[in-house]
């Protein structure tokens, strides 16, 4: 078993299956006679949500994060150049770049089962941003072990991030050949007994002592976990508040405007009913009117016919 591809495997799987994970890998390396890689293994930390997002990130989009780390390094040369049309040139990209690389993570975490908050994004882009500053930052990030976000603040200041990132432990040195067998004597088997006696208490005492900092680990993991999910369901909480707070707005002003148009309506309905009422006696009117219009049109005609006979007589 390596360490460097167990790494790379527990830090590939997802946030609830890390511990289960690792412990699962401990075990098997423990069974193996390893217990220097079981220990090794049993002391990887657990990844932030943030960590586990940038991660992601990397393994799917490794080019680009590399492209960035590069950028990087040219904004760097360019600042100590005193470059400004470059520099700036270059600032324009990097915030292009960022813009996007945190858009395909939000997509990313929401594909993997893990939809991240606007705080955790903005996390990943501090993250990257220090990648961008720091060259042992950037290596960092391309590593795809990262247990935390990182933070940098400005380019060139000296100030170095907070690496926490899982490295690969030293090799072991081969073990020691055994000494040739002696003859051993009662006394000898004795001593030989209560030696493997000692030894084997002395190993039970680091196992269980490695198994109680185990235990606090997974505690304290388990209290980091419960700290990000109390603080993510309280920001979902407030989002969910302010959209409360705005339905509740517009629903009072959408029954301020229902109260309008009934008022409307009954006022519309009454003169309605009032027109309604004038309309048989304006019929009545208009009928009379066409009777007595078509009784002037034939007065009308008799007067023409006669004026006409007149004339031509």
């Amino acid at each position: 078993m390596d360490f460097d591809e167990v790494a790379d495997e527990l830090y590939a799987v997802a946030p609830e299956e890390f511990i289960a994970a690792r412990r699962t890998r401990e075990e098997e390396a423990r069974a193996e006679g390893d217990r220097v890689l079981a220990k090794s293994i049993s002391q990887l930390p657990k990844p932030s949500l943030a960590a586990w997002a940038t991660n992601l990130l990397v393994r799917e989009h490794r080019e680009e994060i590399e492209s960035l780390v590069e950028l990087g390094g040219l904004l760097r040369e360019a600042q100590e150049s005193l470059a400004g049309a470059e520099l700036k040139a270059l600032s324009v990209q990097r915030n292009q770049l960022l813009a996007a690389l945190s858009r395909q993570v939000v997509g990313l975490a929401r594909r993997h089962g893990h939809p991240v908050s606007s705080g955790i994004a903005g996390q990943v882009e501090e993250t990257l941003r220090a990648a961008m500053a720091d060259p042992d930052a950037g290596e960092a990030v391309l590593s795809a072990r990262l247990t935390s976000s990182l933070s940098y603040n400005g380019l060139g200041t000296g100030q170095r991030p907070e690496l926490r990132v899982v490295r690969t432990p030293p090799e072991r040195p081969a073990p020691a050949k055994p000494a040739p067998k002696q003859r051993t004597t009662a006394e000898d088997r004795k001593r030989t007994a209560e030696e493997r006696r000692r030894q084997a208490e002395e190993a039970a005492r680091r196992e269980a002592e490695e198994r109680r900092r185990r235990e606090i680990a997974e505690a304290r993991e388990a209290v980091e976990d419960a700290v990000r999910t109390a603080e993510e369901a309280a920001e979902a909480a407030e989002r969910e508040q302010e959209r409360a707070d705005e339905l509740e707005g517009r629903h009072k002003e959408l029954e301020g405007r229902v109260q309008q148009l009934t008022d409307e309506l009954a006022r519309t309905r009454e003169e309605c009913h009032a027109v309604g009422a004038q309309l048989p006696r304006a019929q009545r009117r208009r009928q009379a009117a066409a009777r007595r219009a078509a009784d002037a049109v034939g007065e009308r005609d008799k007067a023409q016919a006669r004026l006409a006979e007149l004339e031509g007589a």
